[in-house]
C-alpha cells in the first residue's frame, strides 16, 4: 500500500505513520516542517491554509492507495486537498470526531444521529464541531460517500497525547498524597488508545470502507476508578484516591471534562455524549481495543522518556485542577 498522511508528526497522524511503517508500507507525510517526521517516510512540505501551500504535493510524482487527514480546523483546508487528490488516490480517510453530533446526543447514539451543520469549505474557522462536520461533507464531496472514510473518534488518548488530559492524570497522581478522585468509582468511560486508531483506520482503508464510523471503546471498556488505579500502579505513586460524590465535586465549582479531564458526571447528557455512543459497526468492522492499563502504562513511559513534561498543542487550552485549589477542596468538602 501507498499511504498519503496529511499531518503526520503529531499524536493521531504520527500513530497512522508508525502503523503503516510496521506494515511495511511505503509512507509519504506532508507537513509544514514544525516537528520532524518519523523516520522512513518521503517528506514533502507546505502550510495547506497559505496560498500556493499545496505546490509541493501536487508537483510530487505518482499515486495513493489511501489519504488519511486529521485536520481540525477551517474545512477548506480538507476541500483543497481532496480536490487535488481525487484521481490521484484511491479513498481518503478523515479522522472527525464525534463532536458533529447535535448536541446532545442520548447514549447508545449511533452513525444516524443528527450532525451539527457542517461549516462552508470556502469559510473561516468557526467552531470545532462545525468544522470537523464541514471537513466530512468536503472529503465526501470530492471523493465520494463510498470512498471517504469518516472516523468519528471520541476521546483519544495514548504515547504523544497533545492534549494534555492522561498526562495531567499521570503527573498529578506520580506526585503523591491524596487525589481528588470524582466518583463515582465504577462510572463507565469511553476512549480510544491512538494505536488502536491507527490499526482500524488503515484496516479500514485497506478493506475498501467508507461512511462514518463511531470509534471509541464499548461504554464501560473501563471505568473512572479503572483508569486512575492504573495511573498510580503505572507511576508507583503513594497517591491515595479520595473518591468523590459528584455533586460534592460540583458544588465545590470544578468544570467536568477540563478541570478534571474525562471525567463528566453520570446521569447528565454530557456523559451520554461523550461517554455513551454505540460502537457496534466499528467493532463489526474489526475494533479492537487494548486495555486501559496498556494505554496508562505506555503514556507514563513516553513522558519519562520526554523528563515529564507532554507537548501541548497550542490551540487548545491547557487542562486540569490547581494544586492549591485541589488541596482547598480536599479539605474543605471530603475531609
Amino acid at each position: 500500500m501507498r499511504l498519503l498522511v496529511l499531518g503526520g508528526t503529531e499524536f493521531a497522524g504520527r500513530a497512522v505513520v508508525a502503523e503503516a511503517l510496521g506494515r511495511g508500507w511505503q509512507v509519504t507525510v506532508f507537513h509544514r516542517g514544525r516537528h520532524a517526521p518519523p523516520p522512513g517516510v518521503e517528506s514533502l512540505h507546505g502550510d495547506r491554509t497559505a496560498p500556493g501551500g499545496l505546490a509541493a504535493l501536487a508537483d510530487a510524482p505518482g499515486t495513493w492507495d489511501a489519504v488519511v487527514d486529521t485536520w481540525a480546523a477551517a474545512p477548506r483546508a480538507v476541500r483543497d486537498a481532496a480536490r487535488l487528490l481525487r484521481g490521484r488516490a484511491g479513498r481518503y480517510a478523515y479522522v472527525s470526531s464525534c463532536s458533529v453530533y447535535a448536541w446532545a446526543p442520548p447514549a447508545g447514539y449511533t452513525e444516524d444521529a443528527p450532525t451539527v451543520e457542517g461549516a462552508a469549505a470556502d469559510a473561516d474557522r468557526t467552531d470545532y464541531a462545525r468544522d470537523k462536520r464541514g471537513g466530512e461533507l468536503a472529503a465526501v464531496a470530492e471523493f465520494g460517500a463510498a470512498h471517504a472514510l469518516l472516523v468519528r473518534s471520541g476521546l483519544i488518548l495514548g504515547p504523544y497525547e497533545n492534549i494534555g488530559r492522561l498526562p495531567w492524570w499521570l503527573t498529578r497522581i506520580a506526585r503523591g498524597g491524596p487525589v481528588l478522585a470524582p466518583g463515582p468509582r465504577e462510572l463507565p468511560l469511553q476512549f480510544i488508545d491512538v494505536r488502536d486508531l491507527a490499526v482500524w483506520t488503515l484496516d479500514a482503508v485497506a478493506a475498501g470502507l467508507g461512511g462514518p464510523y463511531n470509534l471509541m471503546s464499548p461504554s464501560g471498556h473501563t471505568t473512572m476508578g479503572g483508569l486512575l488505579e492504573a495511573c498510580v500502579a503505572a507511576t508507583g505513586s503513594d497517591a491515595a484516591l479520595r473518591w468523590t460524590e459528584p455533586q460534592v465535586v460540583l458544588d465545590a465549582g470544578v468544570e467536568p471534562w477540563t478541570q478534571l479531564p474525562v471525567w463528566v458526571p453520570p446521569g447528565t447528557e454530557a456523559h451520554d455524549a461523550l461517554h455513551g455512543a454505540d460502537v457496534g459497526r466499528a467493532l463489526a468492522a474489526g475494533l479492537r481495543c487494548r486495555p486501559v492499563t496498556e494505554t496508562v502504562a505506555d503514556t507514563w513511559a513516553w513522558l519519562g522518556s520526554l523528563g515529564g513534561t507532554a507537548p501541548q498543542r497550542p490551540d487548545r487550552p491547557a487542562v486540569g485542577l490547581a494544586p492549591e485549589r485541589e488541596a482547598e477542596i480536599l479539605a474543605r468538602f471530603t475531609g
